[in-house]
């Protein structure tokens, strides 16, 4: 059993032999390249995936557990209900126990302008056909027993499930080995060999692989790798810092989130902790260089976010790490094999005094574990999934802005449709790489 989470001291799972070459070569062995390479090689694709550290290293197995439909982006919605069936297909495909649970997901109401919120959400997504319910302040008194403070109401999806992310995403690319993909960690890939403009390979440290595909799913360092091309997306990393607690009572089966604190009931017994919506932003080069295209969101919220001083060395944004280099060299990813920024020390304590307050007839909880994970997001945060117009042969899924784990295989259905020419089945419009750059009206997310 891997531990939580998972760093480059674990031990190495995946070492298949470096081809000379394949169909599709897919770079970043989290949720979104598993599921990918997944797909392809079920197409009947021969797949190399590359993974710089280890399978689920960073944000894959650092986030909360949370397969939701509840609060996502509509854009995003119908492409997490397909997510919902596809987890539950996995899941029967391993002998590996992920978690996988349908406890629900609920968001807790302290206010009226809150609650209000909540229910303008579900107005819209309620064409879409979810499960989710708007419950009364006596409904969500009975839903969540032992709670202190006046809530007004709640929004449940009960149809939302929670899984463990350090057991899940390894256990799916379990899956995809048996598939066919060859996979092999602590590979980074340096950058990509061009042929008249187009991709006709990956340079990694260990050598060449010809391909005339690859696939981006590079999370926090897609950015990076990205400008080495000069190509520039508006992509930046926040840090969130996360708790795992030993075994407590059960307060709830499922995952919830209240003005301070989200919480989720694990298969080992205890809860994970994070604060509900205090991202840290680390400022460096990329931060000043996509400031406008944050703006918006910045007046709208611009205490969302919790700023930092420059990143440590190492990390993407890090006003040290280099932002060119060949193919010959070594690069930013090699330096950096796992991406394991220190958690907020203060935040966790916040985090148990707020828990204990919430529950305070529930033993003080203890820490198990801490960590912390760097997310990337956008400014509509919502992602890319596109071809990259300047380097054909080219395919990007990044920019996953926290919700990555739970829409990740069928995120990871449609990259793989866009680089064979399958019907995608999703509209598309919301999450092109262009979008930043075209001119076309800047649209605010709609997730909550």
């Amino acid at each position: 059993m891997q531990g939580f989470p998972i760093t480059d001291n674990s031990p190495v799972s995946f070492t298949a032999h470096l081809p000379t070459e394949a169909d599709v070569v897919v770079i970043g062995g989290g949720v979104i390249g598993v599921c990918t390479a997944h797909c392809l090689a079920e197409a009947g694709h021969s797949v190399v995936l590359l993974e710089k550290g280890r399978i689920a290293g960073e944000q894959s197995s650092r986030n909360w557990g949370w397969i939701r439909q509840q609060g996502r982006d509509l854009a995003e919605l119908p492409i997490m209900m397909e997510a919902i069936g596809r987890w539950q297909e996995l899941a029967a495909q391993t002998d590996v126990d992920i978690g996988l649970r349908q406890t629900g997901v609920s968001y807790l109401a302290a206010s009226h302008k809150q609650l209000a919120r909540y229910a303008a959400w579900l107005d819209e997504a309620a064409a879409f056909g979810v499960d989710t319910t708007l419950l009364s302040a006596r409904d969500t008194a009975r839903m969540f027993p032992g709670v202190t403070g006046k809530q007004e109401g709640a929004l449940v999806t009960p149809s939302d499930m929670r899984a463990e992310p350090w057991l899940a995403v390894p256990a799916l690319a379990g899956i995809a080995k048996n598939a066919g993909v060859q996979i092999i960690e602590n590979c980074a890939v340096r950058q990509l060999d061009l042929a008249t403009g187009r991709v006709a390979g990956v340079i990694t440290e260990r050598g060449l692989i010809k391909t005339s595909s690859v696939v981006l799913a590079g999370g926090a360092w897609s950015s990076l790798f990205l400008r080495n091309h000069g190509i520039s997306i508006p992509q930046l990393s926040v840090r969130e810092n996360v708790l795992a607690t030993g075994p407590l009572p059960e307060v709830h089966a499922g995952a919830a989130v209240t003005a301070r604190l989200a919480f989720r009931r694990r298969m080992d017994g205890g809860y994970t902790l994070a604060p509900s919506g205090v991202a840290e932003l680390f400022i460096g080069p990329d931060a000043f260089r996509a400031l406008p295209k944050y703006l918006p969101q910045l007046r709208a919220d611009p205490f969302g976010q919790t700023y930092l001083p420059a990143a440590p060395a190492g990390f993407p944004d890090s006003w040290r790490t280099p932002r060119q280099w060949t193919g010959d060299s070594e690069t930013p990813f090699e330096r950096m094999r796992v991406l394991n920024p220190e958690p907020n020390h203060r935040q966790l304590a916040r985090l148990l005094r707020d828990f204990a307050a919430l529950y305070p007839d529930v033993p003080r909880p203890k820490i198990k574990t801490a960590w912390a994970g760097m997310i990337d997001t956008m400014p509509d945060v919502v992602p890319i999934v596109d071809h990259c117009a300047a380097i054909p042969g080219l395919v990007v899924g990044t920019g996953m802005s926290g919700h990555g784990f739970g829409i990740g295989p069928a995120l990871g259905r449609m990259l793989a449709a866009l680089v064979t020419g399958a019907p995608v089945g999703h509209d598309l419009t919301a999450f092109r790489m262009e979008r930043f750059a075209d001119g076309s009206a800047r649209r605010r997310g709609t997730a909550l």
